[in-house]
């Protein structure tokens, strides 16, 4: 090799964009490689560092005690941050007495935490796979924390606002901590941790209005922010002290520097050549943080199954709005009403647990089947074919058992549980499809996910209630939770198109292609990175072929 740099033809995966000449830097070669030539030559020869020389140190190997532990934290801080959504909700009737606003303009403060949280897992994703997953999660729960100040202190409802708007864009959100499941297991492997941590989100989000209603009855409104910041707090630091970094091409630069203080002065890291300024020149921020929004509108597999997802979550959040409408017709108090989110709860857990067999069916299925992309990915949504259908059942269920007297409230709530079981599965199965598809870069790509439900919530947040109080009639909560039912049958039938016609789906998302292309080149393991044009932006046009020559030169 003539020098540092050579040219080569990078062919775009986008049809928009011609192919590009670029000069690239042979430091940027993952693959254990030594470089020669404008000063690379005798003892200044440089190897670069990947996976295949040190698998057995990165977070695919940890102890299954360690990645337990590890996820049992990530599962507190999961909930830390959708408890932090949903509590907000019972200080509202606080703040429309101290604040002397309606009801409907105090609700503009969830909605505005659920938009920018939306936004804010999107932001945050891409950085945490190039800086690493625990700085990261780190600045965003420190965040979170500040932000909470203003809010628990505000004098007027325009310091709520500010403080809420913060606090959501500052929320990295399950897209970060999903992407630390593909840190530390293989897709063969990561269903039972993904499925723990698909749980802590949808939990976490019943746990507000469960301690909400307590603080809402016996104490101030404040508390339910304070109770917000105490709970932060405590999460950030059990996640300081007991949670490593598990981003695979981090860990790969602190190996090559604990490699070079032990006298292998010629290794180094996958990313510690390159200077910073240019891996984050302004070119290249503004291009990690579009890489999800990029993925989401050009991937159809992030596209359908995010929309699926988001649709789903946004029908479920407004039906919970209509919570404190439907049992104040049998006089529950405040506390009570909260304890009525319980039963949505219990259908999480059946939900979660009914999820093993269907895993360890899946698991055989695609160990008698390792060349039948079927088996391995479309089956992973086998047992959604069958539990999609509650959600309009528990919708119609709930819709004609919320009357009121004589109607016994329990049956309403039998209905949420039958809620909660559609909403885990539908999470969970398109969660573990896209972390299947994508691997390293499921950060970005199950963000896209997060920001539909997210999204959607928070635009539904202040017209939920109206929604409700403004069909005419006296059955008016009975026809507000049908029409949403109705429209949940759609979303069903949609789950069965995409388990039979997925495989057209990812042969038309390029990036889900060259990552399994990837994964067949390194014996079956996914690779941590694909290489591109951009550095940082690892999605944009990579190369897996250049890849692959520079692994047979080595």
């Amino acid at each position: 090799m003539a020098g540092m740099f050579e040219n080569e033809k990078v062919e775009n995966p986008d049809s928009s964009e011609p192919s590009i000449e670029r000069r690239v830097d042979n430091s940027e070669v993952p693959s254990r490689k030594k470089e020669t030539g404008n000063g690379y030559g005798g003892d200044g020869d440089k190897i670069i560092l990947t996976e295949d020389d040190c698998y057995e140190e990165l977070g695919f190997c940890f102890p299954t005690w360690k990645k337990w532990m590890i996820l049992t934290v990530i599962f507190i801080v999961q909930v830390s941050m959708n408890f932090n959504t949903s509590l907000y909700s019972n200080a509202i009737t606080g703040m429309t007495e101290e604040f002397n606003i309606s009801a409907q303009a105090a609700r503009c403060g969830a909605m505005i935490f659920l938009v920018l949280y939306a936004f804010g897992c999107e932001l945050w994703a891409p950085w945490s796979e190039e800086l690493g997953r625990w700085p990261i999660l780190q600045l965003s729960l420190f965040l979170v924390n500040i932000w909470q100040i203003p809010v628990g202190v505000a004098q007027n409802f325009g310091t709520v606002m500010a403080g809420r708007a913060l606090g959501g864009l500052s929320s990295a959100g399950g897209s970060v901590t999903l992407g630390m499941v593909a840190d530390m297991w293989e897709a063969d492997e990561q269903q039972y941790a993904v499925a723990f941590i698909v749980f802590s989100s949808v939990g976490g989000s019943v746990l507000g209005p469960v301690v909400g209603g307590f603080v809402e009855q016996y104490a101030a409104w404040r508390w339910n922010i304070w109770i917000q910041l105490i709970f932060g707090g405590f999460v950030q630091a059990l996640h300081f002290f007991l949670v490593p970094e598990t981003r695979t091409s981090i860990m790969l630069n602190k190996i090559a520097k604990r490699r070079r203080k032990a006298g292998e002065t010629n290794v180094y890291g996958p990313t510690e050549l390159i200077p910073w300024k240019d891996r984050f020149s302004a070119k290249e921020i503004i291009q990690t943080w579009i890489r999800p929004f990029k993925m989401f509108l050009t991937e159809p597999i992030v596209l359908t199954l995010s929309l699926l997802s988001g649709f789903s979550d946004a029908l479920i959040f407004m039906f919970l709005q209509s919570y404190s409408l439907v049992y104040d017709q049998w006089g529950f108090s405040a506390y009570q009403v909260g304890l009525a989110f319980l039963p949505l709860l219990i259908g999480y857990f059946l939900a979660w647990f009914s999820f093993f067999p269907a895993i360890a069916r899946n698991k055989r299925q695609r160990r008698e089947k390792p060349n039948d992309e079927h088996a391995q990915y479309e089956s992973r949504l086998w047992w959604l074919l069958f539990t999609v259908p509650c959600l309009p059942i528990g919708l119609f269920g709930f819709a004609w058992t919320s009357g009121g007297p004589p109607i016994h409230w329990i049956g309403s709530m039998i209905f949420s549980a039958v809620i909660g079981i559609a909403n885990y599965s539908i999470y969970m199965a398109t969660i573990d499809y896209m972390i299947c598809a994508y691997g390293p870069y499921s950060a970005s790509a199950t963000g896209g996910n997060g920001w539909s439900r997210d999204f959607l919530a928070g635009v539904l947040t202040v017209p939920a209630t109206p929604f409700y109080t403004n069909i005419g009639g006296k059955d008016h909560l009975q026809y507000a939770s049908t029409i949403l039912a109705c429209i949940a049958c759609l979303l069903v039938v949609s789950v069965y198109v995409i388990y039979w016609k997925g495989p057209v789906l990812r042969k038309r998302s390029p990036f889900a292609q060259q990552l399994s292309s990837a994964r067949e080149e390194h014996g079956g393991r996914r690779a941590s990175a694909i290489y591109g044009p951009s550095r940082t932006n690892s999605m944009a046009g990579a190369s897996v072929k250049s890849s692959a020559s520079h692994r047979q030169s080595v």
